[in-house]
């Protein structure tokens, strides 16, 4: 009788065990808080006494929601592995019900109750699809770009999101490589610019606040110089392009305040990125004081092996560690070999502790141990998903992207008197394609096509549709129809480009021409003799001379988001007069690549009576379209520039004037652009490159005065002994509508200095 009272007492007491951990009692962290007062580093401190080795790394390691794991030869399922206590970090579980019952498992089901991070490609909208990143960096409109990255940052919070990987602020001259869609464009400055607009707009002023999402900068660096525009591919560019063009966007988004920093696939100076200690130690962490935490990109620590820098995982892991890499994105390397590699003194537990520190300050931040389940709130769900307003901001945000690249007789805006439109191509009524790539959680039947946007708002007038052709494939089968339908229109509007899954990640393209037989059926559409609006739809800048050559009016529309027919609708119809400039070269050709409009002179510049000088033998060394270009409805004319003093001395500014005035019958914004030119410096220098530009709203008829200011500072650069400052001499100040056209004059600079990067 007294061994069966004992056996029943046991059982009680682990029914009470069991009881408390399914959820009754505070979880351990708790607890050791309490102990440690209020002080967040002592919090931290305390916990990662209590915490064990495999603990720590757990907290370590990002798994895929979904995946089954690798562990010593098995496939476990990551809940086993949440529960285990295996997983600091989760990506790609949203929605409130789901984050909820997976944080429930990190909180309730382990020793120490650590909550889970969760983190999501949220690049260009969550639910409500903004404008690729390429396609808004065109708006100029850093306030905009800012109240979209808001705007995701509430929907994605309001899912049970707590990180986004994103910015990307990878600066891309190769527009074959199809992660160009997801960045700023090829000038350092303005993507600095962008950068810090993005952070303030996905973290907001509190990490702990509701609608905040951690910021994560990426690809930590070099990743958009792949050779050959190949994704994935070496990267070899020198230490003063690495500083001067691709670190500058990293070095904002960290000034900004990003929480996160994610490396990239490719190598620096022959070491792959994850494993770099001088890009992660010894820039980022020690010469910028970056606090936050690193992670890894999804399995780059195995990757290195594949290098040939690391003979296995094992080896790769250390690298990566000891290089500064405190979260590991799905290659369950760190869960795998850094016990045993702390235990062989490879890795020193001082290591693991302060990578730890830095995963557990971001949770601290984002208020998970005051409240782990805060952000999956049903309640918030329906409240902030898909809300009217946020469309309203996607349709506006669309339309001051797209760029007017032709329009030959004012084609555009349509005019009231066009009594029937023939509306063709693969893409006019595909709703899915205009969402564009790492579209997030959303959905192609929430999205307005361009033929429903078009058909609202041209109601008086024939609206014919016929596809014509696909995006990809040789099948004519559609042109008859579609050409026998724009016989019988007033005026042709064509929607052409490619498929969203053609630009973004493993995107890259040899050729940039429209895809498949388009340009051949635009060549059937031409010889109807209609008048023919060119819109392109698309991720990247394509080659398309001819088309510019064979229609009337072409609109880079990009991709344009969830309002994207009818933003469309809106500039083709002239409610809205276009404003949109290229962040990024539109070459003439395929051989021209790459092409950036701040190159550098050559001791033969091109002279067209001189053989022997830097040029081609078939074709102009000039862009199709050049950076910073883009037309109205109206037209804009500068006046002379003029300079405050024609000396720059250290400790003064100078001041910069030019008036714009609006000589057409259109309202209109226009993007007024400002560049230098270093004539001698110890090293070369750039022919030109931006350093202001202000958007600004002229009236028909009306013209407005346009100031700029610059500083020493502003003509910093990276000097033959690679320190960072400005040096006497001349310089001449462009102002214009783009990069290739502009007002000019001259000024000195009064002495040199050296400023902090």
């Amino acid at each position: 009788m007294k061994r069966t009272a004992i056996i029943l007492a046991l059982v009680f007491t682990l029914m009470l065990s069991s009881h408390a951990a399914a959820g009754n009692a505070p979880p351990l962290y708790k607890t050791i808080f309490q102990r440690a007062g209020n002080n967040t580093g002592a919090k931290i401190e305390a916990l990662l006494k209590e915490m064990t080795l495999e603990e720590k790394i757990g907290q370590m390691s990002l798994l895929a929601c979904g995946c089954e794991v690798a562990v010593s030869g098995k496939k476990v399922s990551y809940k086993d592995e949440i529960r285990a206590g295996k997983a600091g970090a989760l990506f790609g579980a949203y929605t409130a019900e789901k984050t909820r019952s997976l944080q429930r498992i990190a909180v309730e089901e382990t020793r120490l109750g650590i909550p889970l991070l969760f983190g999501f490609d949220v690049l260009h909208g969550h639910r409500t699809i903004f404008p690729i990143p390429l396609a808004e960096s065109c708006s100029w409109d850093l306030e905009q770009m800012e109240r979209d990255a808001r705007i995701a940052a509430t929907e994605a919070s309001a899912e049970g999101l707590h990180w986004t990987f994103a910015p990307m602020v990878d600066i891309a001259r190769d527009p074959r490589w199809g992660r160009i869609a997801e960045g700023a464009g090829e000038d350092p400055w303005l993507a600095c610019q962008i950068a810090r607009a993005r952070v303030r707009g996905f973290q907001g002023r509190d990490l702990s606040a509701d609608d905040s999402l951690l910021a994560c900068a990426k690809h930590y660096a070099a990743y958009g110089a792949a050779e050959g525009g190949r994704d994935y591919n070496t990267v070899d560019v020198s230490l003063r392009a690495l500083r001067s063009i691709y670190l500058p966007p990293f070095r904002a988004a960290v000034a900004e305040g990003a929480a996160t920093v994610m490396t990239a696939f490719n190598e620096f100076d022959g070491v792959p990125c994850t494993g770099n200690s001088f890009l992660i130690k010894e820039i980022l962490k020690e010469k910028w004081h970056f606090t936050g935490f690193v992670v890894s990109d999804y399995a780059a620590i195995n990757e290195m092996v594949n290098h040939g820098t690391a003979a296995t995982e094992r080896d790769a892991s250390e690298e990566a560690v000891n290089a500064g890499v405190d979260m590991d994105m799905q290659s369950s390397a760190y869960r795998a070999f850094l016990e045993g590699l702390v235990k062989e003194n490879r890795v020193s537990m001082e290591t693991i502790d302060r990578a730890v520190a830095r995963i557990l300050t971001a949770k601290f931040r984002k208020g998970l141990f005051d409240d782990p389940y805060r952000f999956s709130s049903e309640k918030r769900q329906k409240e902030h998903v898909l809300r009217d307003s946020f469309a309203i901001e996607a349709r506006r945000a669309a339309a001051k992207s797209m760029v007017l690249l032709k329009n030959d007789k004012a084609l555009l805006p349509l005019a009231k008197g066009v009594k029937t439109i023939a509306l063709t191509g693969p893409l006019a009524d595909d709703r899915p394609a205009l969402l564009g790539g790492w579209s997030a959680a959303g959905r192609g039947e929430d999205a307005v096509s361009i033929r429903e946007g078009m058909g609202k708002r041209f109601k008086g007038t024939a609206l014919l549709y016929a596809k014509g052709c696909s995006i990809e494939g040789e099948s004519r089968e559609g042109f008859a129809e579609a050409l026998a339908m724009a016989r019988r229109a007033d005026v042709i509007v064509a929607c052409m480009g490619e498929s969203a899954a053609m630009s973004g990640e493993a995107a890259s393209r040899a050729s940039l021409d429209l895809p498949g037989v388009q340009r051949d059926f635009l060549m059937e559409l031409k010889k109807t003799g209609k008048p023919i609006v060119l819109v392109l739809i698309n991720g990247r800048p394509l080659t398309v001379a001819w088309e510019a050559s064979h229609t009337d009016a072409m609109l880079e529309a990009w991709f344009p988001g969830i309002q994207g027919g009818n933003a469309i609708a809106d500039v083709l119809s002239g409610d809205v007069n276009p404003s949109g400039k290229l962040t990024v070269t539109f070459p003439r050709s395929l051989g021209q690549i790459p092409l950036a409009y701040d190159g550098k002179n050559t001791g033969r510049p091109f002279d067209p009576f001189n053989r022997y000088t830097s040029k081609y033998l078939d074709m102009p060394t000039t862009p199709l379209f050049p950076f910073g270009y883009g037309l109205s409805y109206t037209e804009f004319r500068y006046s002379p520039v003029t300079l405050s003093s024609d000396e720059l001395h250290l400790d003064d500014v100078l001041t910069v004037s030019v008036t714009v005035k609006n000589m057409g019958r259109f309202d209109g914004e226009e993007i007024v652009q400002l560049y230098l030119r270093d004539l001698v410096g110890s090293v070369t220098r750039p022919l030109k490159e931006l350093r202001g530009f202000r958007k600004v709203l002229i009236p028909a008829g009306r013209e407005r005065p346009v100031t700029f200011t610059l500083s020493a500072e502003d003509l910093a650069f990276y000097r033959r002994d690679m320190s960072y400052g400005a040096e006497e001499g001349q310089f001449e100040v462009f102002v214009g509508p783009h990069s290739q056209e502009g007002e000019g004059a001259c000024f000195t600079l009064k002495g040199s200095a050296t400023f902090p990067e």
